[in-house]
């Protein structure tokens, strides 16, 4: 990483730069590379960006195609990164970890899907233009979230007043896109779902606008008329009495242990 400081903060605009370069760098290279996280929905809203919901950044959060993820191994280390080598040897078919070793960033790098509470297949989603994954996608990084926190609400409210919400444009959030997934899985429905609840619910703490309303209303309402699969219908039946999502660190430390 050119030019880091050695200490730790301010986050924001050490990394936002470290993205925007590395990104430049994989595409000069021939690789695929997308930003996720909160970063990446910096990105994506750009100007629209709402001031009140700016914060610090202290990981960078991408996603490759796996063709290309030894590659942006290579690549991260030789922009300084430190790759966390046993989680990586463990975990390098899906998930890769760099940390900084100037402070305590980190790099996150999912391979083709992202998987945390829920899986989402993003790789199609990796041929769309834009140095970010589509607004779409980020937002259903977010919502996958089942202990969302003020942090991850603070960039969906972003993500949410500074994106359009319609159909049929890469550049706004697609409620039908939204749609096609939940209706076939109901834990990641239902996770929405609460989520959806919450955003709407927290509208007027998070002086957020009264339209954000209607868009949280149009994604719940598309994800609610979308046909559902005979798996999610089995499975509604069973509802929260079993659990419907995976605890990433629970996922992390049985990977770990082997």
């Amino acid at each position: 990483m050119s030019g880091a400081p050695a200490a730790p903060e301010p986050f924001a605009p050490r990394l936002l730069d470290e993205s925007r370069e590395l990104v430049e760098q994989a595409t000069a290279h021939g690789l695929t590379v997308r930003l996720m996280g909160g970063i990446g929905i910096r990105m994506v809203v750009g100007d629209r960006f709402p001031a009140r919901f700016a914060r610090t950044y202290g990981d960078i959060d991408v996603i490759v195609g796996r063709r290309d993820a030894r590659a942006v191994e290579d690549l991260l280390a030789a922009r300084g990164w430190d790759p966390a080598t046993a989680f990586n040897a463990l975990n390098g078919s899906r998930r890769l970890l760099f940390h900084d070793p100037a402070g305590s960033a980190q790099v996150d790098v999912f391979v083709e899907a992202f998987e945390m509470c829920h899986a989402l297949p993003f790789a199609e989603s990796l041929q769309r233009p834009g140095p970010t994954l589509p607004a779409t996608d980020l937002l259903m990084s977010k919502l996958q979230i089942v202990a969302l926190n003020a942090k991850d609400r603070g960039d969906l409210y972003a993500l949410l007043e500074g994106c359009d919400v319609r159909d049929g444009d890469h550049r706004a959030i697609e409620p039908d896109r939204v749609a096609a997934l939940t209706g076939r899985d109901w834990g990641l429905h239902h996770t929405f779902e609460l989520n959806l609840g919450r955003l709407r619910d927290g509208l007027a703490a998070a002086e957020a606008p009264a339209a954000l309303g209607g868009s949280i209303d149009a994604i719940a309402e598309a994800m609610e008329r979308a046909p559902k699969t005979r798996a999610w219908k089995l499975r509604a039946k069973i509802g929260e009495r079993k659990r419907w999502y995976e605890d990433p660190e629970e996922v992390d430390r049985g990977t770990e242990a082997g």
